[in-house]
């Protein structure tokens, strides 16, 4: 089964819609709902993006990270949930100069099971992943952002800076993902 934590993001509507286009069967919650002993009956876990920026929704995202971190989890942080991923491990993350919105290319640079080659993908971020922890590494990048794809060393815990929800190449990595 697979949690969706709802972070108030305007494109949450189109990864329930993916779901039930492809049977996938899921629960849709909010952070601060998720308990640390109920992550257990979930082996995906999917974190999407936000509007704001609240310090409990961080605080639950960060505990629901290190949850699947340290228990096999797989994870996919999308936007905030890959910036928070990133902040949960000992990463930075940075606000941009200019908010990054519309269609670009990620180059896939790393071996990874959830997506190769090219992208052609939706962004829409006002922050980005600065720096990485030692557990964590890159394996995409964009003309604009070095860290378009991040992954776990060990652990099947990926994140992305864009939205793989909004465009066909996205959504065969969010396929790839759920059948990990």
């Amino acid at each position: 089964m697979l949690l969706l934590v709802d972070n108030g993001s305007v494109y949450t509507s189109h990864l329930t819609d993916f779901f039930e286009r492809r049977a996938i069967p899921f629960v849709k919650t909010v952070p601060h709902l998720c308990k640390p002993d109920g992550l257990g009956e979930y082996d995906h876990i999917v974190l999407s993006g936000r509007r704001r920026n609240e310090q409990k929704t961080n605080v639950a995202n960060t505990r629901i990270v290190r949850h699947a971190v340290r228990n096999g989890t797989r994870l996919l942080g999308i936007c905030y949930g890959a910036e928070i991923m990133a902040l949960a491990l000992g990463g930075t993350i940075k606000r941009r100069r200019c908010a990054r919105t519309g269609s670009g290319t990620v180059r896939v640079t790393g071996e990874n099971p959830i997506c190769g080659g090219t992208l052609d993908v939706l962004e829409s971020h006002g922050y980005e992943v600065a720096s990485l922890p030692d557990v964590l590494v890159s394996i995409a990048e964009s003309e604009e952002c070095r860290h378009e794809i991040i992954r776990h060393r060990t652990e099947p815990v990926f994140g992305t800076q864009f939205h793989p929800e909004m465009s066909p190449d996205g959504q065969m990595l969010i396929e790839r993902f759920c059948s990990l």
